[in-house]
């Protein structure tokens, strides 16, 4: 990650909702959760939709979709961790 004393975020996020597209790479927060709360995680989308996106958290596992906002950083509840 940047400032880190290593190379760049390998990362390139999309944070323009209005542009989200299937494959775009999004940075997402998990809500309802102290223990999640400050931290951000690195998605693929999967699905874009009018007013949600489901993101693919775990790119070894499939299985591991979560239904989120469509904003800039989609929240996802806690309750799909």
């Amino acid at each position: 990650m940047q400032g880190m004393g290593g190379d760049d975020c390998p990362f390139a996020f999309n944070f323009d909702e209005k542009t989200f597209k299937v494959g775009d790479t999004v940075s997402y927060r998990v809500t309802g959760s102290p223990m999640f709360e400050d931290m951000p995680f690195a998605g693929e989308l999967l699905e874009v939709h009018d007013d949600f996106v489901i993101i693919a958290a775990d790119a070894s596992d499939p299985s591991v979709r979560y239904r989120g906002t469509r904003e800039s950083r989609p929240q996802v509840s806690a309750d799909q961790i």
